[in-house]
């Protein structure tokens, strides 16, 4: 079913036989659209429907609001548990295009979502306007519990370093976009983190951007 999408018209669908059906539980959603730079502002899919393959027969299907005048359609013959995935769910998996049961941390997206956008301010704290690092101290421990240095540099010394191929999320990432370590994120999965950008404010970039694959210093681990 072709929807519109910020002007072009683009089909989603998931595809199984009964077999892979039976065997797996997980729902798959794939972006199709290729053609969308990397270094491109995120931008959200204003409506998804999501048909189970021909000739299955699905369960009665259920929808819910992803934003005013958007709704996510999905069948739940797929998967038992699918009801407790939400919008914000589907949301953030389209965006990043990564298996929506790889976010199952909901207290992470619903934190992300409450701040997207917030303006960057160096020094910044609140919603006002936000820094990197005041960002990342927020998020580890509003979400995670852990307590952690309040600058990029301070985090930096407080972090275990790790490879970006050993990156999971909750990580950290160090970028030196000024000289040192000057820009923080938090890593979320599949080369995406979370951070407040200087051009974007709050928002997901990728590691695989040019512009933050040639600054990355290292990965680090948070310890409790």
């Amino acid at each position: 079913m072709k929807h519109l999408f910020f002007g072009m018209l683009t089909t989603f669908f998931i595809s199984a036989t009964p077999s892979t059906l039976q065997a797996q539980t997980s729902v798959h959603l794939e972006k199709i659209s290729k053609s969308k730079s990397r270094t491109a502002s995120p931008r959200f899919i204003e409506s998804i429907e999501i048909n189970p393959a021909e000739g299955y027969v699905a369960a009665p299907e259920i929808k819910q609001e992803l934003t005013d005048n958007s709704t996510v359609k999905i069948y739940a013959g797929a998967a038992p548990a699918i009801e407790n995935y939400t919008a914000l769910h589907f949301k953030y998996a389209l965006l990043m295009n990564m298996e929506v049961e790889a976010l199952a941390n909901t207290a992470l997206y619903s934190f992300i979502d409450s701040w997207w956008g917030t303006r960057y301010r160096y020094g910044g704290q609140d919603k006002d306007g936000i820094d990197c690092s005041a960002f990342c101290n927020k998020i580890a421990g509003e979400v995670y519990g852990i307590t952690i240095d309040r600058t990029a540099k301070d985090q930096f010394r407080q972090c275990a370093k790790i490879a970006d191929s050993e990156l999971q999320e909750g990580d950290l990432v160090f970028f030196n976009t000024r000289g040192g370590v000057s820009h923080v994120g938090l890593y979320l999965g599949n080369s995406y983190f979370v951070h407040s950008s200087t051009s974007s404010g709050v928002t997901i970039s990728s590691l695989s951007e040019d512009y933050y694959s040639k600054r990355f210093i290292s990965g680090g681990r948070l310890q409790k």
